[in-house]
């Protein structure tokens, strides 16, 4: 298990006759202050984004519609998560492999990351990434 590299957070569900209202503010409710923000949306079951780790950004995954399942690993151990509640956000740590599949038609995946986007921190090999979490 890796839940020691990821966490599950929990926002607050606000909300009365008018609807639901979730907040989630940077460096209170998310671990960071948020750089960019991204979603993922129009996929389906066969797609599978991420499949990369990140030397320097943090993020924080949160499906406000619809789910998808993230499969997170550091090299050794592997897990899943599925993702299909507005108020839950999967925290992931910089340096954790990250594979986002499993759309459902209506998915909407919301990214909200620490670091503006720079290419140079990407790991996209699985396997230099699994030879630089060995030593």
């Amino acid at each position: 298990m890796i839940h020691e590299l990821y966490r599950k957070l929990y926002f607050s569900d606000f909300g009365d006759e008018r609807g639901k209202l979730v907040v989630a503010e940077g460096d209170i409710d998310i671990p960071f202050a948020i750089q960019r923000v991204f979603y993922i949306y129009g996929s389906d079951d066969s797609v599978v984004r991420g499949q990369h780790a990140n030397r320097n950004s943090q993020f924080v995954l949160i499906n406000v519609a619809g789910s998808s399942k993230v499969t997170l690993t550091d090299g050794v151990n592997r897990e899943t998560v599925t993702l299909s509640r507005p108020m839950e956000g999967l925290y992931i740590p910089k340096m954790v492999w990250k594979e986002m599949y499993d759309f459902s038609s209506d998915s909407v995946l919301l990214v909200l990351a620490s670091t503006h986007y720079d290419e140079s921190e990407y790991i996209r090999d699985y396997e230099e990434y699994a030879a630089m979490m060995r030593t």
